[in-house]
């Protein structure tokens, strides 16, 4: 590691650049295969540091959750509007949202009136 540090060598930066041309080229890039190629470099760096920064660039995926039946799926992002809305915020997507709907219903007094109907219906 001095011998990196002395050199002015950033392992970060190598590892990003290796793994944009391993995506450019159409590779999947994979720790193992950064791995080789820095080695190849002279550089040494290990597999949990490679991880790490792959994840950061947004090439890992996020962590999985076990569903009830034990099988993996992928964790699903929550939307922006999604949170807002649990948190009471209008966001930029739920006025554009309330605009086309506006629109379908012919203005805005229609689609109050029909948001204040279906608020009689729900309750």
């Amino acid at each position: 590691m001095a011998e990196a540090k002395k050199a002015g060598v950033n392992k970060s930066e190598e590892i990003r650049t290796i793994a944009s041309e391993m995506k450019l080229k159409g590779e999947k890039p994979r720790p193992v295969a950064i791995i080789a190629a820095l080695r190849k470099r002279g550089i040494i760096v290990s597999s949990p540091q490679v991880s790490i920064v792959l994840k950061n660039m947004g090439f890992r995926p996020t962590r999985r959750r076990k569903s009830a039946d034990g099988s993996r799926k992928p964790a699903v992002a929550k939307k922006a509007s999604v949170v807002a809305a649990r948190n009471g915020n209008v966001t930029i997507e739920d006025i554009l949202a309330a605009k086309k709907v506006a629109q379908q219903l012919g203005g805005t007094d229609r689609a109050l009136a029909a948001l204040a109907a279906l608020r009689r219906i729900e309750s």
